[in-house]
């Protein structure tokens, strides 16, 4: 009986996991629609606004990463390129660093800088707003705050995520060679032009692709947590440690679903 009472009470936890899961990605994507629809039905009101909000978010999470994204771009290019050009007799080094600065590493390396910096920050201040009853005050002004506060934030956040990715090829791939030809003596002549030609069109539209899902995961989830935390102070640290956990594991699904949609 013990055994049977465990069984069914982990089958019934694991249920109401599952109910509570996909109530969740139900809301999420509704939100999603919603914000969508936005981009559809612009309001006349406040379209200044809108159009600052987004400038802002752009420079936020793309300009100032730059000092953060282009070291670690130089660094991991670098490192890759070292290691295998070491071996560059074994292994066809353009193939191999194409498909791990530019494939996998730049959309996923950019995404995660992104969370650390803009994900949190946005669930944060969404928070606040909501709990000190500004959102409400955006309301009695007859703007919609989703129209205000998340239409700019999707725009901007997905536009700053493929200039990001764009800019983190670049400085791994050109940056990371010129380093590793500075301060290593192994010969770069031939490594350079192999990156180039084994990098195709389908790897550039993969990388923007999934940088574009991840702008909009990105954007959804921090958001989302946001609009719908408890209105209580201590609820913040909360919803913004399970926005950044949530959407990390989205994004490393979606990564792993557009790399087997594109290349298998």
């Amino acid at each position: 009986m013990p055994v049977t009472s465990a069984i069914h009470n982990f089958f019934g936890a694991l249920g109401r996991f599952g109910l509570r899961w996909f109530h969740h990605v139900a809301n999420l994507l509704a939100f999603t629609w919603r914000l969508f629809s936005l981009a559809v039905r612009k309001p006349l009101v406040g379209k200044p606004l809108v159009h600052r909000i987004v400038v802002e978010q752009i420079y936020f999470t793309a300009v100032q990463a730059l000092p953060i994204v282009i070291p670690i771009a130089l660094l991991i290019g670098t490192m890759v390129i070292v290691q295998f050009g070491k071996a560059a007799g074994q292994y066809d080094l353009g193939k191999l660093t194409v498909l791990l600065l530019v494939r996998e590493m730049g959309p996923l390396l950019t995404a995660f800088i992104v969370i650390l910096r803009s994900s949190v920050a946005i669930t944060a201040e969404i928070s606040y707003m909501r709990i000190l009853n500004e959102l409400e005050a955006v309301e009695l002004m007859g703007i919609d705050p989703m129209h205000i506060l998340g239409y700019p934030r999707l725009v901007g956040i997905t536009t700053a995520m493929i200039g990001l990715f764009i800019i983190f090829d670049l400085a791994a791939v050109f940056g990371g060679n010129a380093l590793a030809w500075t301060l290593t003596e192994i010969p770069m002549d031939q490594i350079l032009p192999q990156m180039v030609k084994a990098l195709e069109m389908r790897d550039i539209t993969v990388g923007i692709v999934k940088a574009l899902f991840f702008g909009v995961t990105i954007t959804v989830v921090s958001l989302y947590r946001g609009f719908t935390v408890p209105r209580d102070m201590t609820a913040i640290p909360v919803a913004c440690s399970a926005g950044a956990v949530e959407t990390l594991f989205y994004i490393l699904g979606f990564n792993i679903f557009l790399s087997l949609i594109f290349y298998l």
